[in-house]
């Protein structure tokens, strides 16, 4: 899958405003240096910047050093020094500080069609449940002191521009007397027809001394399910099936990656299953095609395509429109799409070179490549 090009678009070096274009240079000359020691020296002036970016509020500008970023390398550089940062207790050089982390939790619901609308709440009906079985079992980070906020959060409430605002709140809670959670917005879930998979967070906030770790201690296998059932439960309403996919607690942006990340890999499952199973019972085993396209309303203007379909029948074709994150390798989202699909037992898998454009000229529907219509040249790879 390593032929497959990147087909984001990311903002040219000289667009950057000043402030940002250094922050810019500084990861790239830290990804470029030929010793660890002089990386070091570029990393401390990063996060230097992105601590005061965030002791000042500047969500905007914080944003803004990430979305004009020149290239992937650099965005991811300048996420996982933010996540670094942000995974440490914020004012505990000199005692106890907070921590803020959030567990990403992957809803996967289902509805039929003789059902009504239906919304999920946003709110949680007892978060202290939930404490009491992440303290069971060690989570977050084996901390004791640690509270959950009631509201189901979407993505825009942890994303960039939210961090200073939230790092500002949580220490207004930093307190071993009343410790409290930061007051988030609540998100219902709208429920379409048929599955869906979409994406809430559970955030919280815990006391903690420097060295802190929040993957610490956690033992995983043991808080996992009993968590994802009482998540369930607690959303559950009438006429609508319910299954919670919780992850482990993270710092905030290494949470909203991990969480987006999750969903779409959950939806290509939910897409591959489906499509998987209607094509089979029709017309057999089908061919898989993956390519490249530019589309204006993907992450960085550009994602990648699942298409399935057989020869028998080509215009029952069906596609999946797979987004890749300003912090993703292409390869990595390549080689998810691939692995699905050998574990759903798809023989012939197939990457087509080049980026492709949005929309079939014919058709005016999204571009989708199937087998005996990507000419041979462009096939780089057959399973």
């Amino acid at each position: 899958m390593s032929d497959l090009p990147d087909p984001r678009s990311f903002p040219a070096e000289a667009a950057a405003p000043p402030a940002a274009a250094r922050v810019h240079a500084l990861a790239a000359a830290s990804l470029g240096a030929q010793a660890q020691a002089q990386a070091d020296v570029h990393d401390r002036a990063i996060d230097a910047e992105l601590a005061r970016l965030i002791a000042a509020g500047s969500g905007d500008a914080l944003a803004e050093l990430l979305e004009s970023a020149p290239s992937a390398a650099v965005h991811r550089h300048l996420w996982r020094a933010l996540t670094r940062l942000l995974a440490a207790p914020v004012g505990a050089e000199t005692g106890l500080g907070v921590v803020l982390f959030a567990l990403p939790v992957v809803l996967v619901t289902g509805r039929s069609t003789a059902e009504g609308a239906a919304q999920l709440p946003g709110v949680l009906r007892d978060a202290g449940t939930l404490a009491a079985l992440l303290r069971e079992h060690g989570a977050p980070g084996g901390s004791r002191t640690f509270a959950l906020a009631n509201a189901l959060v979407a993505a825009t409430g942890i994303d960039v521009r939210a961090l200073p605002g939230l790092v500002a709140a949580s220490r207004l809670g930093a307190s071993a007397d009343a410790f409290s959670p930061v007051a988030l917005p609540a998100a219902p879930v709208d429920v379409p027809e048929g599955e869906a998979a979409h994406l809430r967070f559970v955030v919280g906030s815990a006391l903690a001394a420097p060295g802190f770790d929040l993957g610490r201690d956690a033992r995983k296998s043991a808080w996992l399910r009993p968590l994802a059932r009482a998540l369930g439960e607690q959303v559950a309403v009438p006429g609508v099936s319910v299954l919670a996919l919780p992850r482990a607690a993270q710092a905030l942006p290494a949470a909203l990656a991990s969480g987006r990340a999750a969903q779409r890999d959950v939806a290509a499952q939910l897409f591959a299953s489906n499509a998987l199973r209607q094509l089979r019972a029709s017309v057999g085993e089908p061919a898989a095609v993956i390519s490249a396209h530019r589309a204006a309303d993907a992450p960085g203007g550009g994602e990648l395509r699942l298409s399935l379909s057989s020869p028998f029948e080509p215009r029952d074709a069906q596609g999946f429109r797979c987004p890749v994150y300003p912090w993703e390798r292409v390869v990595d989202v390549a080689a998810m799409l691939v692995e699905l699909l050998r574990d759903c037992r798809v023989a012939d898998i197939r990457a087509v070179a080049g980026v492709h454009a949005d929309r079939d000229a014919l058709t005016g529907g999204p571009l989708l490549f199937k087998p005996e219509t990507v000419p041979a040249s462009f096939t780089v790879t057959t399973h």
